[in-house]
């Protein structure tokens, strides 16, 4: 998971890395690994760190996660994090809350970006790669909106109904709709 902060010593941004801090444990037990990108210089990402661990007191043992220092901006380029107001001037040009989650193959599977105004929900991130580890490993299901672990999955309308025993042993349940289709399947068999 790579992401990115408007600037270093500004409140919210000091919110969301302490929480993703806080949850470095919940993204080790996914395998994921975490890189924070900044349009700031090394020496002030160290400093701020040491602010976000007095503000967010409960990250445990050393701060979990490195910091990239982009003060020329190139990374930032090139991967689309600039503000568009600003995004062609130097002085002022500063990254969005862009949050990409890259799989093993070096694909991106998530993109999400966030007005600086408004901190990143880390429930959320969870809940998107849990999603994507669950339909990377059973290939013929989804998850509905507002799924979280533990809730029914949909499964997808390629199955054919003849398969869903041998896939889904302890049930499947079957929705009747006015259309008459019944394409939704769910199922708490994974």
């Amino acid at each position: 998971m790579l992401f990115s902060h408007p600037a270093d010593f500004t409140p919210v941004c000091t919110t969301e890395l302490g929480r993703i801090a806080v949850h470095k444990n919940e993204f080790c037990k996914r395998n994921v690994k975490i890189c924070a990108l900044s349009c700031d210089k090394l020496q002030a990402h160290t400093d701020w760190v040491n602010d976000i661990k007095s503000y967010c007191r409960d990250i445990p043992g050393d701060f979990p996660y490195p910091i990239i220092s982009d003060d020329t901006r190139e990374i930032a380029v090139k991967l689309d994090m600039l503000d568009e107001r600003d995004r062609d001037n130097e002085d002022t040009a500063m990254t969005v809350r862009a949050l990409y989650i890259i799989d093993p193959e070096k694909r991106l599977r998530l993109s999400m970006v966030y007005p600086t105004s408004t901190g990143r929900n880390v429930d959320e991130i969870l809940r998107v790669i849990d999603s994507l580890q669950l339909t990377d490993r059973l290939k013929v299901v989804a998850t509905p909106a507002n799924w979280v672990p533990g809730d029914k999955i949909m499964i997808l309308p390629t199955v054919k109904d003849e398969d869903l025993p041998k896939l889904f042993p302890k049930g499947v349940d079957k929705v009747s709709m006015p259309s008459g289709i019944n394409y939704v399947r769910t199922t708490t068999d994974y």
